[in-house]
């Protein structure tokens, strides 16, 4: 299953992350916001689509950063997580999720699924190098 992720920042650096709604998969989980990409959907217009449904917002620019596999118990994902380097409006809970932005040094102290773990480890050697230099 084709799944996209967003790592959307504000202006402080810290980056926002959504909890799983009850009666979902993993409820009370947190993860990077996004969802699944539709047949002859690209990955840009998955993302688009799911932010704008999720989030109220319009992403104007992102591109990819990081790809991976999961196997969970009941389904395979294909996680493709995007850096949002642009969007309009502000973000908030339209499926019924709950928010929070966490600053990247803090996220692996998260409840975050498992499939999402790899996105942190690379966000924070992100963060690393732009502080570096």
């Amino acid at each position: 299953m084709p799944v996209v992720a967003a790592a959307l920042f504000d202006d402080g650096g810290r980056v926002l992350i959504a909890q799983r709604p009850a009666g979902k998969a993993l409820a009370g989980r947190w993860e990077f916001p996004g969802g699944k990409v539709a047949a002859g959907e690209s990955e840009r217009d998955a993302l688009r689509r799911e932010l704008r449904e999720e989030l109220g917002i319009e992403v104007t620019a992102a591109r990819p950063f990081m790809r991976l596999s999961h196997a969970y118990e009941d389904r395979d994902v294909e996680l493709s997580l995007w850096i949002v380097e642009r969007f309009a409006g502000k973000p908030r809970p339209l499926d019924a999720q709950a928010l929070k932005w966490v600053a990247t040094a803090q996220l692996p102290g998260e409840d975050i699924l498992e499939a999402d773990r790899p996105f942190i480890a690379a966000l924070l050697e992100r963060a690393q190098r732009s502080e570096g230099g």
